[in-house]
């Protein structure tokens, strides 16, 4: 018996030594080291009179007014100002010891004076050098020489489960430090194409916007940018922007004042393991291009409605989101090379790179009231040839409108007023052009087969695809 409790003590010392040996990192000497690099940032904004205000329920010898005045702005004429300030605060990082400091674009956007506070407790006011809202970079400068800047790593050699840390200024409280881990890599966020984001569980709050995210060397490898939140708060979910496409967005904003992006001038989605079967592609890979701009570089090199573009430069289109990156992060003017699959072959394509400019909203003309009462087909839609006035409205040759959507057409996220432009299925595309066509070509498709529509929506195209087909009307 006291050889085992001698066993078991020896047994807890060790694992209490390889804990000690292993345990969790200490950040205590990174913070100290970087900490001097990472400033706090506060702006103002005035906002002047936006019309009619309400007026207070009380006069000025009612105790409550003190209170309420605060809060309740005053109508014009009763002796409170027209315009007050909006401050806001944020972090940032600076990049080199002439005072360029990058942070987020959103933390200046509107900005009438910026402020930036030191470790030191010395203040400078900034003037804002450019700012990008499309990956959510700034950069600003203060006048001061001989100050402390961040070590740059290599968001490339991140890993998931690695350790990293944050510093910043959440809500106010200066050169806080968290810690976590990085949970993925290379994350697409809505509207947001042109930033493959690092994931982690650093603890990131308001005020923490724009400060660095820093791997246990005390490189900076991303920029604080936002959180998944449904309180406002932070949920264990934070991104940051790779820093490397903050810098390359720095020397664009340093060099012009503003930033230059290449475009093809196509609208593209995901290929889905049902579309690539459609189209033959022997795994869901690429992005599928739904329409082409008339007269952008994309028409001009040849590219059609259904290509799936699988590489960009040489590069491999794993996802179709990687295709914005890389070709906006493409200097305009550029002559590069698409590898394309095309009706069940592979074909390169040049193409030489647009510039990218603001994007503008169109609206489809108004079509006719639908049919009350007909069949729905074996997709769940009814659906009517075009008349010649809509054909023109439209500038279409051909195309069925869907007039109402039901049962599995619902479940595809079709919608009463899309156009069904074409079928495609084992590599083939077919036109459709009138009902009777459209159905007999469904007919041909075996019960709980896949289907893949073409659709315009808007001024928009898209593949929607239908899973299993059901027996009949």
């Amino acid at each position: 018996m006291k050889r085992f409790v001698a066993f078991v003590a020896f047994c807890l010392l060790n694992t209490l030594a390889v804990a000690q040996t292993r345990g969790l990192p200490d950040f205590s000497e990174l913070a100290e080291q970087q900490g001097p690099a990472v400033v706090n940032i506060s702006t103002t904004q005035v906002v002047r009179g936006q019309g009619q205000a309400m007026p207070f329920p009380f006069d000025e010898n009612d105790p409550a007014f003190e209170f309420f005045k605060r809060f309740i702005p005053r109508l014009p004429g009763q002796g409170m100002p027209r315009e007050f300030e909006n401050k806001s605060l944020g972090s940032g990082f600076i990049i080199s010891g002439d005072g360029y400091i990058l942070t987020n674009a959103h933390v200046v956007d509107g900005a009438d004076e910026v402020t930036v506070r030191l470790t030191d407790k010395r203040e400078f006011k900034a003037r804002i050098v450019g700012a990008d809202k499309r990956t959510d970079v700034a950069l600003i400068k203060i006048d001061a020489a001989g100050l402390p800047a961040v070590r740059l790593g290599d968001p490339a050699q991140l890993k998931p489960g690695e350790w990293v840390v944050a510093i910043g200024s959440p809500f106010g409280f200066d050169n806080s430090v968290t810690a976590g881990i990085v949970s993925a890599k290379g994350r697409s966020l809505p509207q947001e194409n042109y930033v493959p984001f690092i994931q982690t569980d650093v603890a990131i709050n308001p005020g923490n916007s724009g400060g660095p995210l820093f791997n246990l060397r005390g490189e900076v490898v991303g920029i604080n940018s936002q959180i998944y939140s449904r309180s406002g708060g932070y949920m264990g979910v934070s991104f940051a922007i790779p820093i490397d496409v903050a810098m390359e967005i720095q020397q664009q904003l340093r060099s012009t004042g503003k930033v230059s992006r290449g475009r093809l001038g196509v609208v593209i989605q995901e290929v889905s393991k049902e579309l690539a079967e459609s189209l033959g592609l022997s795994r869901a890979m690429g992005a599928v291009v739904n329409s082409v701009e008339k007269g952008g570089p994309a028409e001009k090199a040849g590219l059609e409605a259904g290509d799936v573009i699988l590489k960009f430069d040489g590069k491999a289109i794993n996802a179709s989101a990687d295709l914005p990156r890389l070709v906006g992060a493409t200097r305009p003017g550029t002559r590069s090379t698409l590898q394309v699959w095309r009706k069940g072959a592979l074909r390169d394509v040049p193409v030489t790179i647009g510039e990218m400019a603001e994007e503008k909203q169109a609206r489809l003309p108004q079509r006719g009231a639908r049919p009350t009462e007909q069949a729905a087909n074996r997709l769940g839609l009814v659906v009517s040839e075009l008349t010649p006035e809509q054909k023109r409205e439209l500038k279409m040759n051909s195309g069925l409108l869907i007039d109402e959507v039901r049962g599995s057409g619902a479940r595809a996220d079709l919608r009463q007023g899309d156009i069904v432009i074409a079928v495609i299925a084992k590599g083939a595309t077919t036109e459709v052009r009138t009902v009777d066509q459209f159905n007999k070509l469904l007919a041909q498709f075996d019960k709980g087969s896949n289907v893949t529509l073409l659709i315009r929506r808007g001024d928009m195209q898209t593949f929607v695809t239908l899973k299993g087909l059901n027996g009949g009307n």
